[in-house]
């Protein structure tokens, strides 16, 4: 444990014999074990709530990723290229909840597309 051999635990128990004497010594070593204990009993419970609070954290990742998964799953993907827009369209599955129509369509014409703005000269309004 801490790189003590039987010469050097002798040498401690002799010294600790000579200092506290032959009555003391049972009650000092009772309490040493009891607080080495109560010691091993506290840190096994702060590693208990470590682990817990690790296996919390990461249950929480992995059910924010599959809702992240699920959520991109569900968006409509966008057409390849060279891909008919109709075909991407039907391919995506279908929105949870579709938002309703503004308006109904027009028959009239839509406008005109606005000019392509050149770099270096002001956009057109």
């Amino acid at each position: 444990m801490f790189g003590i051999g039987v010469p050097e635990l002798l040498v401690i128990l002799v010294v600790a014999l000579i200092v506290l004497g032959p009555k003391r010594l049972p009650d000092v070593a009772k309490a040493l074990g009891k607080g080495l204990a109560e010691f091993r009993k506290a840190t096994a419970d702060l590693t208990d709530e470590l682990r817990n609070a690790q296996t919390m954290i990461e249950r929480e990742a992995r059910e924010s990723e599959r809702t992240a998964r699920q959520r991109a799953a569900a968006a409509p993907r966008p057409a390849a290229p060279g891909e008919p827009v109709a075909q991407a369209a039907a391919s995506a599955p279908p929105a949870e909840a579709a938002a309703p129509a503004t308006s109904a369509p027009s028959s009239e014409p839509a406008a005109p597309a606005p000019a392509a703005h050149k770099p270096g000269e002001p956009p057109v309004a």
